[in-house]
């Protein structure tokens, strides 16, 4: 019944989507929360900056960012990401391209999360001699975490599903072995099921894994 699967590495082709689905949350996680930083920052420029990445981004096609990533930064600016190998430098440039693109996300949920604890808190934290940057850390953001793992879970699914772009640029995940077994066998309807099964392998768990979190987490105000 399966037999159209035998000389394909699908499971090798979801293991790539599992790296760049790990790699690329752990930098959007990082430049979210900064970027998050920035639009609560009392520093106009700053404030500045991340409205206007924010908003520029989010309204940006994925794809048109991973192609920049690998056309416009690889082939015209010649950024290799310290890679010689083709295939390893078109991973990472795919890296790349989804944090910059998933982070405005992560930037909105969490700042949704610091507008959710009071403003008393901070004052508090501002009479007691803490600065903006020790408030935030020590008092805002570990509430604002706490608030916001449900939003963060629904970025993270986007974020598996997204990965399917990078085979535009040639990165061997699971929707580029998809296409190439439609292109090579008759069984269009069977390996569409197989591999809308292993995403949902990878997202379903993922969800309620999260959402259980969440509730677990979440701040009795």
């Amino acid at each position: 019944m399966f037999d159209f699967l035998q000389g394909y590495d699908v499971l090798g082709a979801f293991w790539m989507t599992v790296k760049l689905t790990v790699l690329s949350a752990v930098g959007s996680l990082v430049w979210g929360t900064l970027l998050a930083a920035m639009r609560v920052s009392p520093v106009p420029l700053m404030r500045g900056f991340g409205t206007v990445y924010v908003n520029v981004v989010r309204n940006i096609p994925l794809t048109i960012i991973i192609l920049f990533s690998s056309l416009g930064l690889a082939d015209v600016f010649g950024v290799t990401m310290g890679a010689s190998d083709f295939k390893v430098q078109g991973f990472r440039l795919a890296v790349l391209g989804l944090v910059a693109y998933t982070a405005a996300f992560v930037c909105e949920a969490i700042r949704s999360g610091i507008n959710t604890v009071p403003l008393g808190q901070a004052e508090a934290a501002r009479a007691i001699g803490l600065n903006f940057t020790q408030t935030l850390r020590l008092i805002v953001l570990p509430q604002a975490f706490r608030a916001v793992v449900g939003p963060l879970a629904n970025v993270l699914i986007a974020l598996t599903k997204n990965t399917t772009v990078a085979a535009a640029i040639g990165v061997a995940e699971a929707a580029t072995l998809m296409k190439t077994m439609i292109e090579n066998e008759a069984q269009t309807l069977a390996i569409g099921a197989v591999f809308a099964l292993g995403f949902v392998v990878l997202t379903l768990p993922v969800g309620l894994v999260l959402g259980w979190l969440g509730k677990r987490l979440a701040v009795k105000r």
